[in-house]
């Protein structure tokens, strides 16, 4: 048997500052390739993920399927990718199978766990369409949780309990929701505060002064994100979706609990939640990616990909791009463009070389 390659494919997702993510993984030999999907994106997305793995990967099966998590962003196009190839796994949280257990976090004793099982299918709609279509092909479900291996990956997070008895129960908590909540005049101040904060101000950053805060939070939803990990020929591979400091806490915790140093391991990150800052902070990327540089000497170990819509002015966030670099890393941003990183595969698609995006000296203020 040769050794094994493998190539990452990042596919363009949405348009202003709506981005999204959809990812090919084919590893392998030659002749024994295993393709992991992980995330469709929109229903476009969905299509040119099926159309790229039928031309560039010259097969209509595909042997894992992975939802991150709920959000359309993420869940939409994968409906496509079942739809019209064939699918041997799926694996994707279910929220709405716990609603006997979860039913007493949300204090509301006019639900019962049947209501609170639509209302989560209902809010969580293309990841529950994708489970009804799932069994309509019979195609197997399996719940990632911590642990679960997926052909050669691992899953990191989210652990089953933190997940059943924490998270679902804060996906309650939506806009929606709150809004119904909220006076007209605390609507109108937000609307204002919204609409102050567009008028971005840059402060200056250095190399040797990181901006990340240590205090920033994500949704429940995004927390929830299916992250993996997997070594191909001793190069660590972590897939983030859009997890949190909470849930790449939680990765730092479980991969060193089991021997592996990612920071050593690491050769190839996904930038969580398309590069925002409300993501990431210092410490959780000294754990995962690596310790800061002292200075910047050229040299990188890494490579970080970003998924980001071709026009957004939010992904990524300048600050994240510098964290990344002052980590190692070779950092590249889809922008409404295709990304492949591979290893050990051959170069046949006659596509241009990518390039990195570069350290910023102005980053948005917090203010």
């Amino acid at each position: 048997m040769g050794q094994i390659g493998y190539e990452i494919d990042f596919l363009p997702v949405g348009n202003g500052d709506r981005s999204g993510d959809a990812i090919a993984i084919r590893y392998g030999t030659p002749g024994n390739y295993k393709i992991l999907v992980y995330d469709g994106g929109t229903k476009e997305a969905g299509q040119k993920l099926v159309d790229h793995i039928k031309e560039h990967y010259k097969t209509d099966i595909i042997d894992y399927v992975v939802n991150s998590h709920p959000d359309n962003d993420h869940a939409s196009g994968l409906s496509v990718v079942l739809e019209q190839m064939r699918v041997r796994e799926l694996w994707m949280h279910q929220p709405w199978k716990h609603s006997k257990i979860i039913l007493d976090y949300f204090k509301d004793g006019r639900i019962t766990d049947k209501s609170l099982e639509e209302r989560l299918k209902n809010k969580m709609a293309a990841a529950y369409a994708l489970e009804k279509l799932a069994e309509k092909k019979n195609i197997p479900i399996r719940e990632p949780f911590r642990g679960a291996v997926i052909g050669d990956f691992v899953v990191m997070s989210p652990e089953e309990n933190w997940y059943v008895h924490e998270l679902i129960a804060e996906f309650n908590k939506s806009p929606a929701q709150k809004a119904e909540s909220e006076s007209f005049a605390d609507q109108i101040f937000k609307s204002v505060s919204e609409a102050a904060r567009q008028a971005v101000d840059w402060v200056k950053e250095e190399w040797h002064i990181e901006s990340l805060r240590e205090d920033v939070t994500t949704s429940a939803e995004n927390e929830s994100s299916v992250v993996l990990y997997g070594e191909l020929n001793k190069r660590g591979i972590l897939l983030t979706g859009d997890a949190g400091i909470r849930s790449l806490t939680a990765t730092a915790d479980y991969a060193e609990s089991k021997g592996i140093s990612l920071p050593d391991s690491l050769s190839f990150i996904q930038v969580p939640h398309h590069g925002s800052r409300n993501n990431v902070s210092t410490s959780v990327l000294d754990r995962i990616v690596g310790k800061q540089k002292v200075q910047n000497d050229g040299r990188t170990t890494k490579t970080a990909y970003v998924s980001a819509s071709k026009e957004s002015t939010k992904h990524p966030r300048p600050a994240v791009i510098n964290a990344f670099i002052r980590r190692d890393a070779k950092i590249f941003a889809t922008q409404g463009n295709s990304k492949r990183h591979h290893h050990n595969m051959p170069n046949s698609r006659n596509w241009g070389s990518a390039t990195p995006l570069t350290f910023s000296s102005e980053v948005e203020s917090w203010d």
